[in-house]
């Protein structure tokens, strides 16, 4: 999701006995994050990712995903705004607020300035429909916002927060030739992008040590789900696939 330039910062702290005596707290998403690696690891491996690092990244490509980003950040917003209603703090829900403000504002006029240099003219844009894979990502976003209680939500966009920022650490080490490609890693690398991932973990943490098993089980499931929608997202993207007769 998409950078998101707030400084939002939720960090937990251990006493310097309780750092000398105990083993690091392994936390919720530290689980999350290991039992969803093979999904990352084939995000990075995607032609997608590694293209766009190369500079490779055929244009085209590069442009239908950012017409695609802007359409799931329309509806990404509205599911950040149905889980702030949710929120059992209140400065949780103004967060998630910010969020989405910020997702509206920020990340379209990203957007915007790149798809310019690339002449893709708004009214162009517009006409572009969501492809199928972002279409079902959003769809399940906004179903999960709207029906599902505050901590399922919140897993369901966690991964949208978070694989951003770990597949812009990577392709930090490496960077891209092509300008555009660099504006976009440095986006998602930056440490004003971390804070703000950051303190969603920290909530998300919280809300699962108070979770029963039950519940802890249709987190990990939702956030399994969005983890491969993203992947999917990169890959629909990448084949610039539209819906079926499949013309572009």
């Amino acid at each position: 999701m998409r950078r998101l330039r707030l400084g939002l910062v939720a960090a937990a702290s251990l006493t310097v006995a309780a750092a000398l005596t105990a083993a690091p707290t392994r936390n919720f998403t530290d689980e999350l994050w290991e039992a969803n690696r093979d999904i990352y690891q084939e995000i990075i491996r995607h032609p997608f990712i590694q293209e766009l690092q190369a500079g490779t990244l055929d244009r085209k490509a590069f442009a239908f995903y950012l017409v695609q980003d802007a359409h799931y950040l329309r509806d990404f917003a509205e599911a950040l705004r149905a889980i702030a209603a949710k929120a059992p703090k209140r400065e949780w829900a103004e967060m998630l607020k910010a969020h989405a403000a910020q997702a509206e504002q920020e990340e379209v006029s990203l957007h915007d300035r790149i798809l310019k240099a690339y002449g893709i003219p708004p009214e162009e844009q517009k006409r572009m429909e969501p492809a199928p894979e972002a279409y079902a990502y959003t769809r399940f976003l906004l179903a999960t916002a709207y029906a599902r209680p505050f901590a399922e939500s919140l897993a369901a966009v966690l991964p949208c927060y978070w694989i951003y920022w770990e597949v812009g650490k990577e392709l930090q080490k490496r960077g891209s030739k092509e300008p555009s490609y660099q504006q976009w890693i440095d986006a998602y690398a930056s440490e004003e992008y971390g804070k703000t991932v950051n303190a969603v973990l920290a909530v998300m943490n919280e809300v699962a040590a108070a979770a029963p098993p039950e519940t802890l089980a249709r987190l990990r499931e939702h956030y399994r789900r969005s983890s491969r929608y993203e992947w999917m997202f990169w890959d629909s993207a990448y084949h610039r696939r539209g819906w079926p007769p499949f013309t572009q």
